[in-house]
This record gives structure tokens, sequence and C-alpha cells, in this order.
């Protein structure tokens, strides 16, 4: 019989615990729509009625390259998220609010 993974995590060490955890945080900073939605345990068929689409246009969506700060933001706001766009200088990081006054129809 196979042992539960909390059983075999307990027994690593607390730098090996610390270097999961650390490749886990990064993981989750950076990935494309559909695995974030994975990881937020919604289903495209979840995402198309809370936005009204069906739900090949959630498929279609996620497949995007390129589409409107609204659309992307409507998508985060159907998993209770909230999206921010922040520009990178090497000086540092700047909130820009520009897109936040948007009105969600």
């Amino acid at each position: 019989m196979g042992k539960s993974f909390n059983i075999l995590k307990n027994k690593f060490s607390d730098t090996r615990k610390a270097s999961i955890q650390k490749r886990v945080t990064a993981a989750l900073k950076d990935m494309p729509l559909a695995e974030l939605r994975q990881a937020r345990k919604f289903t495209q068929q979840q995402i198309a009625q809370s936005l009204k689409i069906k739900q090949a246009s959630v498929s279609k969506m996620e497949s995007q390259t390129d589409m409107y700060l609204s659309t992307i933001r409507k998508y985060i706001e159907a998993m209770g998220g909230e999206l921010e766009i922040i520009a990178k200088f090497p000086e540092g990081s700047i909130k820009v609010y520009n897109f936040e006054s948007l009105e969600t129809p």
C-alpha cells in the first residue's frame, strides 16, 4: 500500500521543505490563464457561466496570446480575483491605476 504524501513530506529536512516551498511559490507567481484556473479549482464551464459566454469561448480565450485588458480582468474577476497592472523598471515597480476605473458591464 502506498504512503500518504504528507507522511513522506514530514520526513523531509527543513532545508528541503524550504526549497520546495520556494519553488511552489515561484511557480504560482507565473502561470498561464488555464493553469491559474485549474489551480483555483475552476472549470471552463464555471468561468463561462460567470462570464455569460460559451465554454468553447473560454477555451479559445485561454489559448490567445493577445487580448483586451478588460477581457483578462473579467476572467480574473470570475474566479474572485482582482487584476493589477504593474510596470517594472530597473529602479522599481509602479502600479498603473488607469485601468481600474473601467466599468464592468
